[in-house]
């Protein structure tokens, strides 16, 4: 049995004090939904409470929750936390939707940590709750997991002299255990759904926050603001965290969709029980342009293909 409506569903948003997130908790909480939304800032976490407050239909009930979602301990009280303050044996929608990018190069940079740290988020992050709050699922009458992948999860690069692979790869295991839950649920709880969300460029401030996320320092910074072709020149480091504040910034105002956009067409791909959710022109796009010429894929004319069809703007300038 399929999720066919949202309220009076009890809905559970990781990543929910920003970007997607935070739409998504707005929007679940106007549609009549209770939610649970968890962060590990608690600023931004009560500032996307108080805005789904103020949208929320009669009756909803929002909680918020402090969680590391790479704590398999902390998760697990997240979830128990969930049944005692929802007063409930059962939830209807997870949305593993919390990630941060900036893992880097796995063959030239020696940031080791920050590589773990975003595989960690983007993966264990989805695994730690899809197990925390698994039995939860099963109790309901209609339930789904949301997982939140990539576009890059299909075509793995952030065009010419840009890479992430520490983030690539953590999206590619999302998409697929999300795929092989879906046989896995079909055969022991079908009324439970699994659904793979492949976003491609969303108005959100994922760069900037993964920034503070990760502390990178300066040189980091330096590499990444270069890589994206802004001139440095005698730049002080001040200069240049400016320089990525106003990069980034540009990233979430220059987007093709907005974060609002995007958490409208997850939803309504949920309750129209499409297992797989292409966010935006340019993720369409991308997938079908792999499709139709995998071998391609990765050569710069492929990319400029995209970009001269009006996608990636933002990307390999």
């Amino acid at each position: 049995m399929a999720v066919t409506e949202l309220a009076g569903r009890i809905a559970v948003v990781t990543g929910g004090g920003n970007g997607m997130g935070r739409e998504l908790v707005c929007q679940l909480a106007a549609a009549g939904a209770h939610v649970a939304a968890c962060d590990l800032n608690d600023e931004t976490l009560q500032q996307a409470a108080e805005l789904a407050t103020s949208r929320a239909a009669s009756g909803v009930r929002i909680t918020t929750h402090l969680c590391d979602v790479t704590d398999a301990d902390a998760v697990a009280t997240f979830a128990a936390e969930v049944a005692a303050q929802h007063d409930t044996d059962h939830i209807n929608l997870l949305f593993n939707n919390a990630g941060i990018g900036h893992g880097g190069s796995f063959v030239i940079d020696d940031q080791r940590a920050a590589w773990d740290k975003t595989f960690e988020v983007c993966w264990n992050g989805v695994l730690n709750c899809a197990r925390a709050f698994m039995n939860l699922l099963v109790r309901s009458d209609a339930a789904a997991m949301v997982n939140t992948s990539s576009i890059m999860a299909v075509w793995p690069t952030l065009g010419p002299g840009l890479t992430d692979t520490s983030y690539c790869a953590a999206k590619f295991a999302v998409k697929g255990f999300t795929e092989a839950l879906m046989v896995d649920l079909a055969l022991h709880a079908p009324h439970v759904s699994a659904h793979i969300v492949m976003p491609g460029h969303i108005g959100t401030l994922i760069d900037l926050n993964s920034v503070f996320a990760h502390g990178l320092d300066a040189p980091v910074l330096r590499k990444t603001v270069a890589a994206r072709g802004v001139a440095l020149d005698q730049s002080s480091d001040t200069e240049v965290e400016a320089l990525v504040l106003d990069l980034y910034t540009r990233f979430r105002d220059d987007a093709p969709t907005t974060a609002a956009e995007a958490a409208q067409i997850i939803l309504a791909g949920v309750l129209a029980s499409d297992w797989r959710i292409l966010v935006g022109d340019d993720a369409h796009a991308i997938d079908n342009a792999v499709r139709a010429d995998p071998e391609s894929a990765y050569e710069p004319e492929f990319f400029e293909r995209l970009r001269n069809a009006g996608h990636l703007q933002a990307f390999g300038r």
